[in-house]
């Protein structure tokens, strides 16, 4: 191998991640994850908690590694797999409530209903993936089924993991169909809330 050359698996990963890995960005998961958290919280919460909730909203996407390390895209592990899955999203908040909000009793009320906010924070992710108008659909039922599975309305277009692609003519195309598919319906949904609990 040349000097600083990469080896020929990792140079093909990247041309893959580069021109096959599309998803919701990051901005949409992060924003729908702290929108869901002030919706959920009753009281001031802290700092650790937003930023597991901004963590669990975006972690889903770690498996892009899987391009560079070789892994088809169809595969359990690959992009849109086992880690886009409810199977995930539930082990996950278990994870993290065991282990960031030790102060609950297990198994209690408060207890369960941190594990099922971190549920929905993390299945969230898959959700708006599902809406996207291109790649692979998600595996919800992974480990169980490897089947992928797509909403029939699709309106967000996706969003390529290059920064540079991003702050380009289609990443402003793209920051255009999340704001009107999923930022304002999440604003309109989170006023909602805010509303019903005044009254």
């Amino acid at each position: 191998m040349r000097k600083n050359q990469l080896p020929r698996f990792v140079r093909t990963g990247i041309v893959s991640l580069a021109k096959d890995s599309v998803m919701a960005s990051a901005f949409s998961h992060a924003f729908v994850a702290a929108a869901l958290g002030s919706a959920y919280a009753r009281q001031p919460m802290p700092w650790h908690f937003w930023a597991l909730s901004i963590t669990c909203s975006i972690l889903p996407d770690a498996d892009v590694i899987g391009f560079v390390l070789g892994l088809p895209y169809k595969s359990l592990w690959g992009h849109r797999g086992l880690s886009h899955s409810l199977c995930f999203a539930f082990v996950l908040s278990l994870c993290v409530v065991s282990l960031a909000f030790r102060k609950h009793t297990a198994f209690s009320w408060p207890w369960w209903s941190y594990v099922l906010y971190f549920f929905v924070v993390t299945a969230s992710h898959g959700v708006l993936d599902a809406m996207t108008n291109g790649g692979r659909g998600i595996a919800f039922l992974a480990p169980f089924d490897a089947t992928r599975y797509f909403f029939p309305w699709r309106p967000v277009h996706v969003s390529p993991i290059s920064i540079r692609a991003f702050f380009s003519a289609r990443g402003r195309q793209i920051l255009g169909s999340e704001l009107v598919f999923i930022w304002l319906p999440t604003i309109l949904l989170w006023a909602a809330v805010r509303i019903y609990r005044r009254r």
